[in-house]
């Protein structure tokens, strides 16, 4: 039975020992270490087992640990060398856990959008973390990001749907597929399971202008540079209206005094805008292109596509929609249909955050508590944005390998 108790532990002062019964004791050391050890005989061997210091461990703890070693023993274990071997275990196990949550979802995410935050908004970058917290880490946010499967990635999209919130489906679908492409480029992941979604979002049911992509996009690109029937004026207003993602009534009205050469941009007045909100336009080098060729055919004075038939006016609304249609595109592709190709494929693989996108295509902000509409907002996100569609569009015209992912 036990013998010590609380009071003659307290009132212990000179070193020695005081025994509680089955080999544990009480020890006061010369240099004033109060501790507990454990005294035990294995196979008539005797040893001595440390059970921790006084009063970090108290005599109901010190117990404990005493009936643990002891069952040890009469395992005939050593208790230290157990107790040595369950510590690096844990020390394993640690470690094991602290490489799993640097790779898990949640980590990578918040270092991901740690990367942005010099060009991003303070909104903005609250409003990335709201949308992938609330809806993703829940489902997956301690996985490690390389075992993250696209069922799992599919089941996540589909509980947004299934509240009837597509649009945030649309951005949590982009998102991910940004946070598993830092992954793959910090060299923690290998695949992107939000690569294979394309096409499983439910969309809203409105009319959609006939559009193309991918290939049919680049045969489109291809069929309007080479063909003979379409009029030179005609054909660069197409190209134009393709690299710029423009409405074709703001093509075919633009003026060389919207053009800043400087600066490489488009300033179409309020005036001619659907929202009647002044919107600028980076000019990638293509679109640049197109510029310099009209300028060749019709100097820099007035519309910068004018009809055919008269300089001063501009051209037709139904000339580009007659070409494309006479080239055996009716129903299937119009001038329009260049800024779904755009809005689709930039979504998909662009990398860009939707607000970049939506200002690109002059959507109107839908939350106007934020503030004035502000025609320069995203510019220079805008600007790379743009690029990068000029460069895809050059790359599918051509067959060329252009890479066309920007970060």
């Amino acid at each position: 039975m036990p013998k010590l108790t609380v009071l003659q532990i307290r009132n212990f002062k000179n070193p020695g020992r005081l025994g509680d019964g089955m080999g544990l004791f009480f020890e006061l050391t010369n240099t004033g270490i109060k501790r507990w050890i454990y005294r035990y005989k294995i196979n008539g061997k005797s040893g001595k087992y440390t059970i921790g210091r006084y009063p970090e461990i108290s005599l109901e703890q010190a117990r404990k640990a005493h009936m643990m070693a002891r069952a040890l023993v009469k395992q005939g274990q050593n208790p230290a060398k157990a107790r040595r071997v369950t510590k690096l275990k844990n020390i394993a196990k640690e470690q094991v856990e602290k490489i799993d949550r640097s790779k898990s979802f949640e980590n990578i995410t918040l270092e991901w959008i740690e990367q942005q935050r010099e060009r991003w908004s303070r909104d903005h970058t609250l409003a990335v973390l709201a949308t992938l917290r609330n809806d993703v880490f829940v489902s997956f946010g301690s996985t490690p990001v390389d075992v993250i499967t696209p069922p799992e990635v599919l089941k996540v999209l589909r509980k947004i749907e299934a509240r009837g919130s597509l649009e945030i489906a649309r951005k949590v679908l982009q998102r991910m597929n940004a946070v598993f492409r830092y992954a793959i480029q910090t060299g923690r992941a290998t695949y992107n399971p939000a690569v294979d979604m394309q096409g499983v979002l439910k969309s809203k049911r409105v009319e959609h202008m006939p559009a193309v992509f991918d290939k049919d996009l680049a045969k489109l690109l291809k069929d309007i540079a080479i063909n003979q029937n379409i009029h030179i004026n005609t054909k660069l207003a197409l190209q134009f209206t393709a690299l710029t993602a423009c409405r074709s009534g703001e093509v075919r009205n633009a003026r060389w005094s919207e053009i800043d050469q400087k600066k490489e941009e488009f300033h179409i007045p309020a005036e001619r805008m659907k929202m009647n909100r002044a919107h600028i336009v980076p000019l990638s080098k293509q679109a640049l292109a197109v510029i310099n060729r009209a300028e060749k055919l019709w100097g820099t004075d007035g519309l910068i596509f004018p009809s055919v038939r008269d300089q001063k006016k501009p051209m037709s609304d139904n000339a580009m929609s007659k070409a494309l249609r006479d080239m055996g595109y009716k129903g299937i592709a119009t001038p329009h249909g260049f800024r779904s190709s755009f809005s689709s494929m930039a979504y998909e693989r662009s990398g860009f955050p939707s607000e970049v996108i939506e200002k690109s295509l002059a959507h109107e902000e839908k939350n106007k508590i934020k503030g004035a509409y502000n025609r320069a907002e995203y510019l220079e996100q805008r600007r790379q944005l743009m690029q990068w569609w000029g460069d895809l569009l050059q790359a599918l015209e051509y067959g060329s390998s252009l890479s066309t992912d920007i970060r």
